[in-house]
């Protein structure tokens, strides 16, 4: 009996072992949403990344809610993870869930959307700026300077909305070009759709349209096919439906991002904190141009 008791205290110990080893090496993505392929492929790159360097990894999905993002944190806080890789729904909403993680000394990293206040130790992105007035030029050398334009814009108060949109707003004015429209779809395919229908009916003389997404994209496509019209669409972030769509001659191009490039970065970085390494402030991940 006594060794029997032996045993299993051993197997207690072993057990707490375990889990305090785990919960050393456990990280957690909090990501704005995985309805869209873009962020899909940001998890997997992160989950390939973790497992590579022997961490664990917990992934939440915020459901593009602020209040759900805010729960998620706290409880990734209780949970005791040592770092957090966010995804913000909102640039400014995010605030409260890394002041949380503030609070709990437990560091910060944003991947492809920043936040306005809080303290992160880097942020890994896409020069969205440098991308939205690579996509306005590439649509004037394709249409002529002075193209009437419209712009489906993302979700507002999103940093890669604001950025986006300024590039490409540097290159309507540098380029000449003619702005009849700029509405929010939000990031969403079937709002780019119902959006891009109502743009079609007001702005019937639309020569190109920019989408601040691929989703976006792909919906102001189906409404541009509906009406008949040859209308030259530009995208961003190179999702592979985005991609497919550009090889087959239906979108005109995307500007691609390398969303599982900055997954696998995030964590790449968060070990590098952890271990008491230094890294920068702003982690650029290279653009580039997908066309047929």
């Amino acid at each position: 009996m006594k060794k029997i008791t032996t045993l299993i205290s051993a197997a207690v110990i072993s057990a707490s072992f375990s889990a305090s080893a785990m919960a050393q090496d456990t990280l957690a993505l909090v990501v704005s949403t995985l309805n869209n392929p873009f962020f899909v492929s940001m998890k997997e790159g992160a989950e390939k990344k973790a497992a590579e360097l022997d961490y664990q990894l917990i992934v939440l999905d915020s459901q593009n809610d602020p209040s759900k993002e805010l729960s998620n944190v706290e409880d990734l806080i209780v949970r005791g993870v040592k770092a957090i890789l966010i995804n913000p729904t909102d640039s400014d909403a995010v605030s409260n869930a890394i002041r949380a993680a503030n609070q709990a000394n437990i560091p910060v990293l944003t991947l492809d959307r920043g936040a306005s206040r809080g303290e992160v130790m880097t942020h890994i992105a896409s020069d969205n700026v440098a991308g939205g007035e690579m996509a306005g030029k590439f649509i004037s050398a394709k249409i002529g300077k002075n193209a009437k334009v419209v712009q489906l814009e993302g979700i507002a108060g999103t940093s890669a909305a604001r950025e986006r949109g300024k590039g490409f707003m540097n290159a309507v004015k540098s380029e000449n070009m003619d702005l009849l429209a700029s509405q929010p779809a939000d990031f969403d395919r079937t709002k780019g759709l119902n959006v891009m229908e109502n743009l079609l009916a007001s702005k019937p003389d639309t020569q190109a349209v920019f989408a601040q997404n691929d989703e976006m994209a792909l919906g102001a496509l189906r409404a541009v096919k509906a009406s008949g019209k040859n209308i030259f669409i530009v995208g961003f972030d190179g999702t592979d439906d985005g991609i497919a769509a550009v090889k087959s001659g239906m979108l005109g191009a995307t500007i691609a991002q390398q969303p599982a490039l900055i997954g696998e970065l995030g964590v790449e970085s968060a070990v590098k904190v952890l271990k008491g390494e230094s890294v920068a402030k702003n982690i650029p991940v290279p653009l580039m141009m997908v066309t047929k």
